[in-house]
């Protein structure tokens, strides 16, 4: 499997942000800047790869205003390692203010976010088998 390949992070970085648009964000999206509004579906893609990772919830303050923003967490002994591939949709200087650890036995998803998190899963998968062809055995 490609997850076993110490570069597949970044490959899965890649393969998300092509993958991005209207369809999978929550909201308009808003123009230059393509991870506005991908926080959640990317959170879950990469829970699929990463199964021992958490999807956790904060706060972020911008400078301007508070906004919920959603990535994962890889709990090692007490601590907490994050990995958050859509950040770059927040100004310079953003902080995290606080934030929890969703229970995976129920995220609650709505219908439309069940969806766009297909969505996404099923680009993203048809991106990496076309980019593993290219790869050498």
């Amino acid at each position: 499997m490609l997850r076993s390949d110490p570069t597949f992070m970044l490959r899965l970085r890649e393969a998300l942000e092509s993958s991005w648009d209207r369809q999978t964000a929550y909201g308009a999206g808003q123009a230059g800047n393509p991870a506005l509004g991908q926080c959640y579906p990317t959170s879950r893609v990469v829970q699929h790869y990463y199964p021992e990772t958490e999807v956790i919830k904060g706060k972020v303050w911008t400078g301007e205003g508070e906004q919920t923003h959603f990535w994962n967490g890889l709990p090692v002994g007490d601590e907490w390692h994050h990995i958050d591939l859509s950040w770059r949709q927040f100004p310079a200087g953003s902080i995290v203010r606080e934030f929890l650890v969703l229970d995976r036995r129920d995220f609650d998803d709505s219908e439309a976010t069940i969806q766009r998190c297909a969505l996404l899963l099923k680009r993203v998968d048809a991106y990496l088998r076309n980019l593993s062809k290219d790869l050498p055995s």
